[in-house]
Order: C-alpha cells, then structure tokens, then sequence
C-alpha cells in the first residue's frame, strides 16, 4: 500500500464586502478506499455525494463533536472543507483511523468563495439551509457581504467555535434539522451514542433561536431565578441562539444584562 501523505495548505480569503477574513483548510482524499474511508468516520451518509454537498462530522467514540466539515466531490478524490482551528486534530484522528487503507490526503490548491445571491456555475447549493446560499471550491475564493450571523440566528445553525465545541452532541445542535447526520448509513464513529440520543430519549437540553432584549457578551450564562439555565452565543437583530436547559427555559431569563425569551416549539 502507498504510504499515506499529509500536507495541509490554508486558506484566508476576505469577505469582499466586510473585510473580515475567513480562514478554511482545503484537504483532497484520494485513494482506491478513499470512500470507504470516510464511510466509516463521518456522521453522514457518503453515498450523497452524488447529490451534491454534504455537511458531516466527525465524532468522539463517546459521541461528542471533533470537527464538522463539507465534503463534495473532486473527480476520482473528495474534498473536505473545514476550518483551520480544527484542521490540526482532524488530520491527526483521520491518521489515526487510517491504518494500511490506500488512502491519501494532500492539499489542494482550490478556495472556497460563498454567497446568497445567483449561483456561479458550479457553484453547489449548502445543505445545512436554503438561506444559506451556495459554495464554490475553484481559483478564487471570497465572500459576497451577506450578514451569515443573522441568518444562522434565525435559523439556529450552530458555527464552529462558537456555539460547536468539544462538549457538544450533535442532536443537541441541531444536526438531523441541519442535515449532518444520517441513521440509515450504518456504523461510523460515535454512531451508538448518538443513535441512543434518537430513539431512547428525549433531548433535556439544546441550541434554540431565542429572543433577547439588551446585549451579553457571546458566552454569557443564562438564568432562571438565578440558577444556570444555559448560555447564550451568537446574537442579531434581538434574537441570539442559546443552549438551553429546556426545564428551565421558562418565563424570563438573565444573561447579564440581557433578559431572554425563550417559545418552545
């Protein structure tokens, strides 16, 4: 078997309109069991590939959050789109799983650019949420200034390092509603505890679109009758997306000096 190669280019490209950068590690998988490969690891159904972009993630064997990722199709090889504050670990633990499988992970000279407005040709549609626009992995990369934080807000996708982080399950995070995961697939890492979460319990807690009036920093708890009932994060046009306890998420909450609302349903 060829021996596995790892080489990781980075990508910083600026938002055309807002100046902010948006940094993502482009890594090309190859190999005669590069598929198979993946099939293993990732929350999603590997299959989908040819539908389009597929949003996945890869699991602890305790069946909390590594990494979350896109991955579309690139000739004979995949391409998985990730960002750079997780491409270290990821690229260990794929390593680690990889053992003899003929398969190869190299960089790829491709950007990533993404927008809201008309797709570019060969553009492919996200699959997390319509609103959410389109990705194009080519020469250029860029983004066209849409305000990503309201439309996550208003549609509670959870972002990496923000409301995603190593203590996070996925279900808790919205990923069957954001398609990242897939039950019929098979086994992957991770798969029985979350398997456990679908069909034997009931989620207590959970990433939930709330209303907020006032300001707390990205991290603040929330309260009930001052006890914890969870943290709020990404915050637009009064509405923030919180962790919640959902005992507790009951009539109005504290986040320092912001009072939340949170419906259920």
């Amino acid at each position: 078997m060829p021996p596995v190669v790892l080489r990781v280019m980075t990508y910083i490209t600026s938002h055309k309109l807002t100046g902010v950068a948006m940094t993502r590690t482009i890594l090309e998988i190859t190999g005669s069991e590069a598929q198979e490969f993946l099939q293993g690891l990732v929350t999603n159904d590997i299959r989908k590939l040819d539908q389009g972009l597929v949003y996945a993630a890869m699991l602890t064997p305790q069946g909390k959050y590594l990494a979350d990722f896109f991955l579309a199709r690139h000739g004979e090889g995949v391409l998985l789109d990730v960002d750079d504050s997780l491409s270290a670990q990821l690229l260990q633990r794929l390593t680690m799983y990889k053992l003899r499988a003929d398969v190869t992970i190299t960089q790829s000279a491709l950007q990533v650019a993404r927008g809201t407005g008309p797709a570019p040709e060969g553009a492919l549609a996200d699959p997390r949420h319509p609103d959410l626009g389109w990705r194009l992995y080519g020469e250029d990369g860029g983004d066209d200034g849409t305000d990503w934080d309201t439309i996550r807000v208003a549609h509670c996708i959870p972002e990496t390092g923000i409301e995603l982080s190593s203590d996070t399950f996925i279900l808790e995070a919205g990923f069957e509603r954001l398609n990242g995961v897939d039950f019929k697939k098979g086994c992957y890492v991770g798969q029985e505890v979350t398997a456990r979460m679908k069909h034997k319990t009931d989620l207590r807690k959970g990433l939930a679109t709330v209303e907020v009036d006032g300001t707390a920093p990205v991290g603040a708890q929330i309260t009930s009758e001052g006890k914890p009932a969870g943290t709020l994060f990404t915050q637009s046009g009064g509405k923030g997306i919180a962790y919640l306890r959902f005992d507790r998420a009951k009539g109005l909450l504290q986040a320092e000096n912001a009072t939340v609302t949170y419906a259920a349903g």
